[in-house]
């Protein structure tokens, strides 16, 4: 199966999210080629000992999506693991729905580049990351 085929059955409900997912509280809403949407809503269970919505788990949600717009374009039996991941934070964030997208900037045969965008309520921007993906093939796949 491809994961494109994978990821909609997620976004459909015919199949359970990751269980990191279900961990932290976000959900895959959208999927096409080189483009998936997460979002979640942000309370108090997310908050960093400041009492804001804790980095590590706006870079999880942009993180899922982003690897998800990646591997949106393999094919069976291909998979992906992250080589780089730079986010940066613009505001914070104490609660609230939060939307992030992953979009494919180039995807080479075996290098891709990834951005993510996490937006607020108001459309506004709260982080901004970029991911290098390596597509994993053959033996190297397998496993995985």
């Amino acid at each position: 199966m491809k994961p494109i085929d994978h990821f909609r059955a997620i976004v459909a409900g015919e199949t359970d999210p990751p269980p990191i997912a279900k961990l932290i509280g976000f959900a895959m809403t959208e999927i096409e080629p080189g483009r998936a949407v997460f979002e979640m809503d942000a309370g108090p269970q997310h908050a960093s000992p400041l009492g804001t919505l804790h980095g590590g788990v706006i870079c999880d949600l942009v993180d899922g999506a982003m690897g998800c717009a990646h591997a949106s374009q393999l094919e069976d039996g291909e998979t992906f693991t992250t080589l780089e991941l730079k986010i940066n934070y613009l505001k914070p964030v104490w609660s609230g729905h939060l939307v992030a997208e992953g979009r494919v900037i180039k995807a080479g045969r075996t290098i891709g580049l990834v951005e993510g965008r996490v937006t607020d309520e108001s459309g506004s921007l709260v982080a901004y990351a970029t991911s290098t993906c390596m597509t994993l093939r053959g033996d190297a796949a397998k496993g995985r």
